[in-house]
């Protein structure tokens, strides 16, 4: 099994005639991903790579079913993006966009609460189920189906720790960029939680970083409700109180949010903190076999 996406999601790519819609939706259909339409306001009746636009997404769904929806629209139009996505039904919204406002944020989930609808992101590069579903920008040659899950609030050490484990021979069952903004969609706990209930899945990779308390909160989750074993990972150990590291959310602030103390946390829930990304592979084997 999997979280989230299956080989039986439907996708609908809002931004579909822009330059990264475009070159995505070939990707994504190539690994195999049903894309079954595509948004653009005002360019109905065209096509991308054989795949049929409309103007909104209400009318994408009405006629393709689609479930999910990914978002590939400038920065200033995805938090409409996403409440046009979440009133037309959509299940899952991805958002790859970058840089969306916060005040956008902020006045997007209390609809998609409303709505009942899921979002990953912004700005994070997606989520795969190995072999069946890829939504979003992720580099699908170097994940392979197995059993372990994967959340990640970094782009890049999601691609580089997918690529340990699968030379390691460790598998994914579903593997998710959660993105790093301050306010995001679905986080640690909820994916946890996922994970926890899938079959499939037998052990769980967590990337954190430095910057608020989501890690923190994660660990005490996994402390009171998990049972299946978690490997961590802390981004932004060397970096300085009071400077932004990439993300929006990853800024230690008042001498919260470190890195020392988010590995603390995770000691005291007795997960294994890899000092190094490498050491990943070597520790989840470690805690299957344990």
């Amino acid at each position: 099994m999997s979280i989230l996406v299956n080989k039986a999601s439907r996708v609908v790519v809002q931004g579909i005639t822009g330059r990264d819609g475009a070159f995505h939706t070939s990707k994504m259909k190539a690994y195999g991903t049903r894309v079954v339409g595509g948004v653009s306001p005002g360019k109905a009746g065209q096509q991308v790579d054989g795949v049929p636009v409309f103007n909104t997404v209400e009318e994408a769904v009405k006629a393709t079913g689609a479930t999910v929806s990914v978002i590939f629209v400038p920065a200033p139009f995805a938090g409409d993006a996403i409440l046009e996505a979440a009133y037309a039904g959509i299940e899952l919204v991805v958002c790859i966009t970058e840089h969306v406002p916060v005040r956008d944020m902020t006045r997007v989930m209390p609809v998609l609460k409303e709505n009942n609808t899921k979002l990953i992101g912004a700005n994070c590069p997606g989520l795969i189920t190995p072999g069946e579903c890829l939504v979003g920008i992720l580099p699908g040659m170097i994940f392979k189906p197995g059993n372990v899950g994967l959340i990640s609030r970094s782009g890049t050490l999601t691609y580089e720790v997918v690529n340990m484990l699968t030379g390691k021979g460790l598998g994914q069952t579903t593997c998710v960029g959660i993105g790093g903004d301050a306010i995001s969609g679905l986080y640690f706990i909820d994916l946890l939680e996922m994970f926890e209930n899938d079959p499939s899945t037998r052990a769980v990779v967590l990337i954190g970083e430095i910057g608020g308390d989501a890690e923190e909160q994660a660990a005490r989750f996994i402390s009171e409700k998990m049972t299946k074993p978690v490997v961590a990972f802390i981004a932004g150990q060397s970096a300085p109180p009071g400077k932004r590291m990439g993300h929006a959310g990853a800024i230690i602030s008042s001498g919260s949010g470190t890195a020392e103390e988010k590995i603390k946390a995770f000691h005291a829930a007795g997960v294994p903190v890899a000092k190094e990304p490498s050491e990943i592979p070597k520790l989840v084997k470690k805690m299957l076999e344990g």
